[in-house]
């Protein structure tokens, strides 16, 4: 499970991660560079467990066994691992998106993706630039 650094590194909130998986669309375009090769989505023990949590949710109506297929075949062959070791607390006006914040500076992040307007009033986090999925995929047309 190690991509390589020199590799576009971006953190995607829960929302954007579950929209790519379960509804595609624009946020899907995401995916598409993951698995090519792009883009490297770093998660914290913290957003993956968050993650989990969601996809499991009953308004998505997934089986277990669904999930743990979702996260086995369309996350974890492409995500990198971030130890966070400065957990962030109080730097996002929302307290429940300050492990966003944490995963992107502990990975060292060029940008952290959402569309949460708490995580997008911070403009940047560490060297993370923090983008919405639609200047995220502009960003990477431009070869920024």
């Amino acid at each position: 499970m190690g991509p390589k650094a020199s590799l576009m590194r971006v953190v995607l909130d829960t929302n954007v991660l579950v929209s790519a998986l379960l509804f595609g669309g624009v946020p899907g375009q995401i995916l598409d560079l993951v698995r090519s090769g792009m883009l490297v989505p770093l998660v914290s023990r913290e957003t993956f467990a968050e993650l989990r949590t969601v996809l499991s949710c009953p308004k998505f109506q997934l089986s277990e066994e669904e999930v743990a297929g979702l996260l086995e075949n369309e996350c974890l062959p492409y995500m990198a691992v971030v130890e966070v070791r400065d957990d962030r607390a109080g730097t996002c006006s929302d307290p429940d998106d300050d492990k966003f914040v944490a995963c992107a500076v502990a990975g060292k992040a060029r940008f952290l993706v959402t569309g949460d307007r708490a995580l997008l009033a911070l403009g940047t986090v560490g060297a993370a630039r923090v983008v919405t999925v639609r200047q995220l995929l502009a960003s990477v047309q431009k070869g920024a």
